[in-house]
């Protein structure tokens, strides 16, 4: 099974569902940083019997290195709810030229629950696997499965 994915891998990844439990932030060199979110994520949806669907989910860290001009918008209040991992519509970058020929990426991640989206600026993504995989039949993972995955 794969374990480490990177933007040249951009085109046959899915994000949709993720849960992300954190988003921490990495200080770097001349303004820039890493953007580290600490995800489920959702490498197969497998139809069940009974019409649904199970998940085989591993714990994840994606990291958007080099970034810049971060936007977090997520309104937990508008929806009433509870704070727990927010959930992952889907991610989109647009390609950008810097003065000086740079070229870079302005991604949106956007959030369906609750209502909202990360933006930002990153030449690069990597995506790795930080435990094994396991099938649920939900779409996250809860803390103790996260920690038993990671310690297997």
């Amino acid at each position: 099974m794969k374990r480490t994915w990177n933007d040249t891998d951009f085109d046959e990844m899915s994000w949709h569902d993720n849960a992300v439990h954190g988003l921490r932030l990495v200080e770097g060199e001349y303004g820039c940083g890493d953007i580290v979110l600490d995800l489920d994520h959702i490498l197969e949806w497998l139809p069940s019997e009974t019409g649904g669907f199970q998940f085989r989910i591993a714990p994840a860290e994606l990291t958007f290195h080099d970034a810049s001009s971060l936007r977090v918008s997520l309104d937990y209040a508008a929806a009433s709810a509870t704070l727990s991992p927010f959930s992952i519509h889907q991610i989109r970058f647009e390609p950008m030229s810097y003065v000086g020929g740079a070229q870079g990426r302005r991604w949106t991640i956007e959030v369906n629950w609750p209502k909202g989206e990360v933006t930002f600026e990153a030449p690069r993504f990597t995506q790795v696997l930080t435990g094994s995989a396991t099938l649920s039949e939900c779409q996250h993972l809860s803390a103790e499965q996260r920690r038993q995955l990671r310690d297997a």
